[in-house]
């Protein structure tokens, strides 16, 4: 594997427009410690907020120019540690970022509780001050957390305490991308090929089960020999949340990770509903590629072959691109441009793997920097999908920030997987109208399945393991690994049923999700990728994209739930997830169809 300094330039990301040298992100930082320290002024504003709504308007202002300013060398340094994960100097300037980040948390953490001590008569006079009008929403927000803000000294403590309290999420992130190393594994054939995270899931699309069982067992294998580990950093982190929900008064762990964002729990509680109502056709699905390959039973490493394992569709970068490019005409010329720019021009994305550098894939970025990607890119169908994915993610961020003020231009976690979604869906449809033969067909058919089973049964899955965590550290049960393990083990087989054998090593993948070390994230690829299908159906029925792309611009000026409903989908009812388990039994059709052919 390529070592950082050997990637070419044109495959790396271009990180100077946030900084032009790592000198220059130095000097930038020292003008936040010392005697340039900006939070010195900042408290020179606590205890005057009574005082009227231009103090809290000048406050106010600061607070975002601070956040801001840090947000910009946080991106930097944590970009540059990605490309290399054991890079001391990267390490150190992250480190160094965070720290600054966790001083500002507690030099600013008095500032919702003063706004919160304000008499009733004075915050409705801050609220109707016209030149406090672009923060109105936001202070609304506050206002609506008023039985869930501490005191002022309370509120310090727990700002206090963050740096702490991110303890088991760095333990887990050290481990499984610097120190985790895997064993090399055989092919059918005994030819040797290396393990990595990056490499993993090329193994698991392979013809070969041999290679593929040794891969599956071989990369479980280093999270089996620490289990104990990573067994107490998951607890930990479960119980990090469960001592802020009871800090801040709420009744559960899963009730403190939604209120905020105004999000009811009979979301999360009707998508766990809704998709074990149907669960049969997950069955079904089983049963189908047990009987077509001939098996036993579906193992854990025969669920991502393909039903057209003779078929390889690989796609260098630059047309992958072009792929993605083409797709997303339907949503008009300027963001095709805009997007076209952004991947091959600007370098947003950081291309393919090197040594150490983090695994899978995302989209970040801050409001002063272009929405960069991070990719491990091998050339399969997958890695395609995943372009389109992360750009998504990419231009819901450049909308987001060009469209709205800073403080509303970061879009919430439960609209975050629907514009990624999206993308892939116009990918798949490209791709389905081009693509010629019936075998590729179903090569197409099975891939898209596939991510529905990924990203709706199997988040699912996810979210119910997550819940059922929360809720037993919320009863006192001791989390221990064979607690995780059977709790795992049980809605494996719950969600995929009696064809598919749930083998020793499948137990240990909750070991290895890093998902669930974010406060109840991974419900929200599901609801996503539902929200996502039910709009691509009505832009391209309607044949007018306006509505999403207002969606796109809108970040968080408004609560998600209320933007996805002006943009045509209401996750308060189960019918766009209803809508999406149809979508997947009309193609499981379509692919038995083609099959029989």
């Amino acid at each position: 594997m390529k070592e950082r300094s050997e990637v070419l330039e044109q495959d790396s990301w271009d990180l100077t427009p946030l900084y032009v040298s790592p000198e220059r992100w130095e000097e930038e930082y020292q003008t936040c410690v010392g005697e340039s320290n900006p939070f010195k002024k900042l408290l020179s504003y606590k205890n005057r907020l009574k005082e009227g709504p231009g103090i809290c308007l000048e406050c106010l202002e600061l607070t975002m120019n601070i956040d801001r300013k840090l947000s910009k060398l946080h991106t930097y340094a944590h970009l540059k540690s990605d490309e290399d994960a054991a890079h001391p100097e990267h390490k150190t300037r992250e480190g160094r970022a965070k720290m600054l980040y966790f001083e500002f948390q507690h030099a600013a953490a008095w500032i919702e509780p003063e706004l919160l001590q304000l008499s009733d008569k004075a915050i409705e006079t801050l609220l109707k001050d016209q030149k406090v009008a672009p923060y109105r929403f936001y202070l609304e927000k506050i206002f609506r957390l008023k039985a869930h803000t501490l005191s002022i000294e309370q509120e310090e403590l727990l700002a206090l305490s963050s740096k702490a309290l991110q303890a088991p999420r760095e333990i887990f992130s050290a481990y499984n991308n610097a120190d985790i190393s895997f064993d090399p594994i055989a092919d059918g054939e005994g030819t040797e090929h290396p393990l990595s995270h990056g490499r993993y899931l090329l193994y698991m699309q392979s013809k070969d089960r041999v290679l593929r069982k040794n891969a599956f067992e071989g990369i479980h294998k280093q999270y089996q020999n620490f289990e104990n580990t990573i067994a107490e950093a998951l607890q930990g982190q479960v119980q990090t949340h469960l001592f802020r929900a009871k800090a801040r008064r709420y009744p559960t762990c899963l009730e403190a990770a939604l209120f905020p964002h105004r999000i009811d729990t009979k979301v999360y509680f009707s998508l766990l509903e809704t998709v074990k109502e149907h669960i049969d056709v997950m069955h079904r699905y089983i049963s189908f590629r047990k009987e077509y390959f001939k098996l036993d039973a579906v193992h854990g490493y025969d669920m991502h072959v393909s039903c057209a394992p003779e078929v390889e569709l690989k796609f260098d970068f630059e047309t992958a691109i072009d792929l993605v490019i083409d797709a997303v005409g339907v949503l008009g010329k300027e963001y095709q441009e805009i997007l076209k720019q952004g991947l091959k021009e600007q370098r947003w994305v950081d291309r393919y793997e090197n040594a150490r550098k983090r695994t899978g894939a995302y989209s970040s970025g801050c409001y002063d920097s272009y929405p960069y990607i991070l990719m491990n890119y091998q050339g399969t169908l997958s890695d395609v999908l995943t372009l389109a994915h992360e750009a998504g993610h990419s231009m819901h961020s450049f909308l987001s920030n060009r469209h709205q003020p800073y403080h509303y231009a970061q879009y919430t976690i439960f609209v975050a997987e629907v514009a990624s979604t999206f993308n892939e869906e116009l990918v798949f449809r490209a791709l389905l109208k081009q693509l010629k033969s019936p075998q590729e067909k179903v090569f197409l058919i099975n891939k898209k399945l596939d991510a529905i089973r990924a990203t709706l049964f199997r988040q699912t899955l996810f979210a119910e393991f997550e819940l059922k965590i929360h809720t037993l550290a919320e009863e006192g049960v001791p989390l221990t690994p064979s607690l995780f393990k059977t709790l795992y083990k049980e809605l494996n087989a719950l969600y995929y049923g009696p064809d598919f054998c749930h083998d020793d090593a499948i137990q240990y993948e909750c070991f290895r999700i890093p998902h669930f070390y974010t406060n109840f994230y991974v419900y929200q690829y599901a609801t996503g990728i539902s929200a996502a299908q039910a709009l691509v159906n009505k832009v391209l029925q309607d044949k007018n994209p306006a509505p999403y792309l207002k969606f796109l611009s809108s970040g968080s000026s408004h609560y998600s739930i209320d933007l996805l409903q002006q943009a045509g989908v209401d996750m308060l009812t189960k019918k766009p997830v209803a809508l999406l388990i149809d979508e997947f039994k009309r193609l499981f059709q379509e692919l038995q169809g083609y099959m029989q052919r």
